[in-house]
């Protein structure tokens, strides 16, 4: 015995495929990821300082932009991917056409977006039915720094290990017009071994335990502030446009700590930023090309496993 509106459902599960595949071959070009975002990529960069149940809420399906667990399933817009999504993609479908009243999905918020626990078919066949609203019970993570829908998996990911960066060294209230922003990923965790290297040194001259948010204070007014004077009075942030002063301040300490291992000594920050301004080469026309080259032959974002529980 056939099931009721098979030829329906099959042909709307084909149609979300066919709009899937578009889509993504349109972010190929664009040279934009129109991937999932992993949740546990964003939770393993950044540890919210609280949870809150927010009940049952009609949540903007155009702000759910990653899941738990079936991230390689579907793209960014919930289109599916995989084929083998098809039985329970299109029972969900089928309930819609015999007016069965599903259970609201379960999705866990970080700032403005929401990442799905529980319902990622649900969401989908709704992307695919043009709803723009879906019943959703939530959990919210709270952190510091906002997570915008439009944000690009990179720019999101950065994000979090912003509002991590906040949440360890309290930055954003002790020096609240500061703007510490690295253009890649894992370069907090290096401006954070600097921080810890400072508190320790700061311990040893005072001979007394040196508390953390002391520790920030005196290093951002003591050490990253005089990189980032003289970045600018050397001309470092017009030589290197692409770059921002945080990404400036790295290099400079880097080379510090080479030339302090040549000399066996300390020379300070603000000498070691005089130094590297008078070596830096700002790149040619060569070395740019090659960089967005780079860029263009980048493997796409890559996947870490999938769940096809």
């Amino acid at each position: 015995m056939s099931r009721p509106f098979e030829s329906e459902v099959r042909q709307d599960f084909e149609r979300a495929r066919q709009h899937g595949f578009l889509a993504d071959v349109r972010a190929i070009f664009a040279r934009r990821s129109r991937n999932l975002i992993p949740y546990h990529e964003v939770r393993q960069r950044v540890a919210p300082e609280g949870e809150s149940y927010r009940g049952v809420q009609t949540v903007p399906l155009s702000q759910i932009v990653g899941s738990m667990d079936r991230f390689q399933d579907f793209n960014r817009e919930f289109f599916p991917r995989q084929r083998f999504t098809a039985g329970r993609w299109q029972n969900v479908d089928r309930a819609y056409y015999q007016d069965i009243h599903l259970p609201p999905v379960q999705l866990y918020k970080v700032g403005d977006v929401y990442f799905v626990k529980d319902g990622n078919h649900r969401v989908s066949v709704a992307r695919e039915r043009g709803q723009e609203f879906i019943d959703a019970e939530v959990i919210e993570g709270h952190i510091r720094a906002p997570f915008y829908a439009n944000m690009a998996a990179n720019e999101l990911l950065l994000q979090a290990e912003y509002a991590e960066f906040l949440r360890r060294t309290d930055i954003d209230r002790l020096r609240p017009d500061h703007d510490i922003r690295p253009s890649a990923l894992g370069r907090y965790d290096e401006i954070w071994t600097h921080i810890e290297g400072h508190c320790d040194w700061l311990s040893a001259i005072r001979h007394e335990p040196v508390a953390y948010r002391d520790a920030v204070v005196d290093w951002y007014e003591h050490v990253y502030c005089p990189i980032i004077e003289v970045a600018r009075k050397r001309g470092l942030t017009e030589r290197f446009p692409q770059q921002t002063e945080a990404d400036l301040y790295l290099w400079v300490m880097r080379h510090r700590h080479a030339i302090e291992r040549e000399q066996g000594h300390d020379i300070g920050p603000a000498p070691a930023a005089r130094d590297y301004a008078e070596t830096a080469q700002s790149p040619s026309p060569v070395d740019r090309l090659t960089g967005v080259l780079r860029g263009l032959l980048a493997l796409p974002e890559r996947i870490i496993h999938r769940n096809d529980g």
